[in-house]
């Protein structure tokens, strides 16, 4: 019996198929990342990871470029055609990732179901000026507002939709198993959903009827690497094939490596500080545990003298060892009404003291200080070194880093005394950061979503409350400057750096398009050229 014919058919066999996994490997991109979704739910959480996250399987009305410029996404444009009405034009021949077709429907679907579904995070930030959407043809919506809304194209920016089919019926308590076994998980976006195992990975799928661009990957996964050690370890033994927030003390020794490549930028994150101004603070007391006749930050002398303690150029160099940048106000240099004549932030200890002394607390006072530990670039330094700078003016703080999971919850229910998170203003105006942050907490009006600590100041209220509804561009930044500057003056959040953020990945695989919001997207990085 002769076998050479049949070990050579084999042979070949064996190397076809060896050439066709190579090429499946070539195909599929890893990505290490800090964080996560929360969820598969994009209308659960605003958190910017678990939005990043979800573009990948859900597209939105609008788009944000890699500079925050706004794009046609699944409308194509959009014009305001009467004081209180958006008319949006969608795309046609879009396709759900189960076939069947996009339209109206779903975009009132899902900006309806938003307010049912939102976590302790809320996305309703983004719809809150919808009072009503009417469906004029399958491809034509118009969006009711409650006053002039100039800034609703860039809040749908994050309006992720869904299909209204896969949806239906969904709760608060029943959406997020849904969307998380996959079931509802139908989105019109380049890839789709194939399995999530929560803080381990993401797996997806390219989608081939997706509308736009065909995406040069068949896989991605996301592996969820909190360690930043675990992350370049993995990096390095060629394990992920990009790694996002690159830990600042490793760029120097990762940019000599011959194998990889460094991009770093800086982001429109900045790490502000919030101080519970409420008559009764949870955590906060004398030196001695004892009660306080009254909460020391609702003096504004405290909250400078605490704002006067950071040294904030200290923390963009050494905490974040030169991967931030100080700021002045809560919103970087390049955000419509930013205020460029305050001066810049400088530490005076004492000044400080001083201030302290003035308010009744030449001793200080016992506080516990929160921050994440897991999100940003940069949190559990600049946190612990703020807990350590605050003890120079006589101050007992307890530093008490968390995990995002465990952070933004006990956040929400208003637990916390002097927090600090990163905010991102991610629609390139001010008024998204300044209506959620600052302007009084009011559920009616919509304003005010993470502002639970207590400050009020009318004058702030109604300068936000006229920038949201006046359509001249230049006289809106006007009243936005105008509240970063009362806030500058009564302290109720810190501003304290602007975050850098670092990528670093196989330089024989693949490159990165870096964008300002930190976004990490597939979409973004392509194969490296051979």
């Amino acid at each position: 019996m002769n076998i050479a014919p049949t070990f050579r058919k084999l042979a070949l066999a064996a190397v076809l198929s060896a050439g066709v996994s190579g090429a499946a490997i070539a195909q599929t991109l890893t990505i290490g990342v800090r964080a996560g979704p929360e969820s598969i739910d994009p209308h659960y959480t605003a958190t910017g990871t678990h939005a990043e996250t979800l573009k990948h399987v859900f597209d939105t009305l609008t788009w944000s470029g890699d500079k925050l410029q706004i794009e046609p996404r699944l409308a194509t444009s959009w014009k305001a055609i009467e004081p209180n009405v958006w008319e949006f034009k969608l795309r046609s021949g879009v396709k759900f990732h189960d076939g069947s077709d996009f339209t109206a429907e779903d975009v009132k679907f899902s900006i309806e179901r938003i307010p049912t579904v939102a976590g302790p995070n809320p996305t309703t930030i983004y719809v809150r000026r919808v009072k009503e959407v009417k469906i004029i043809d399958p491809l034509t919506v118009h969006i009711v507002t409650d006053g002039p809304a100039p800034n609703l194209p860039n809040d749908f920016i994050r309006l992720f939709i869904v299909s209204h089919k896969a949806a239906a019926g969904l709760t608060k308590d029943t959406a997020n198993e849904a969307f998380n076994s996959g079931k509802a998980a139908i989105g019109t976006g380049p890839y789709k959903f194939v399995s999530w195992t929560p803080k381990d990975q993401l797996v997806l799928e390219r989608f081939d009827g997706y509308w736009g661009p065909k995406e040069p990957w068949a896989k991605v996964v996301r592996k969820e690497l909190p360690n930043d050690a675990a992350r370049v370890a993995q990096l390095k033994a060629g394990q992920v094939d990009l790694i996002v927030r690159a830990p600042a003390s490793d760029v120097p020794t990762l940019k000599r490596d011959p194998k990889l490549t460094v991009v770093s930028i800086e982001t429109v994150y900045v790490f502000n500080m919030e101080l519970d101004m409420r008559d009764k603070s949870p955590q906060i007391s004398a030196k001695d545990g004892s009660a306080l006749p009254k909460n020391p930050l609702q003096d504004v002398k405290v909250r400078e003298a605490i704002d006067l303690a950071i040294d904030r150029p200290a923390l963009a160099q050494i905490a974040m060892e030169e991967l931030g940048a100080p700021v002045n106000q809560l919103v970087t240099d390049s955000i419509a009404g930013f205020n460029k004549s305050l001066p810049p932030l400088k530490p005076d200890l004492n000044k400080a003291k001083a201030l302290l002394t003035e308010a009744g607390y030449p001793n200080g006072f016992k506080i516990t200080f929160s921050f994440t530990n897991d999100r940003l670039p940069g949190d559990r330094q600049v946190g612990t070194s703020i807990a350590q700078m605050l003890a120079r003016i006589g101050l007992d703080v307890a530093a008490n880093a968390q995990p995002s999971a465990v952070y933004f919850p006990t956040r929400a229910r208003s637990e916390y005394s002097m927090s600090m998170s990163g905010w991102g203003t991610l629609t390139g105006e001010a008024n998204y950061t300044l209506s959620s942050l600052v302007h009084s907490f009011d559920p009616e009006k919509k304003l005010g979503a993470f502002n639970l600590q207590g400050y009020k100041n009318p004058t702030v209220d109604k300068l936000i409350e006229d920038a949201s509804i006046e359509m001249d561009e230049p006289k809106r930044n006007q009243f936005l400057a105008e509240v970063n500057a009362i806030v500058a003056k009564d302290r109720p959040r810190l501003p304290i750096v602007a975050i850098g953020s670092a990528w670093a990945m196989q330089k024989d695989k693949v490159t990165i398009a870096p964008r300002v919001d930190e976004d990490t997207l597939a979409m973004d990085i392509k194969p490296a050229k051979k």
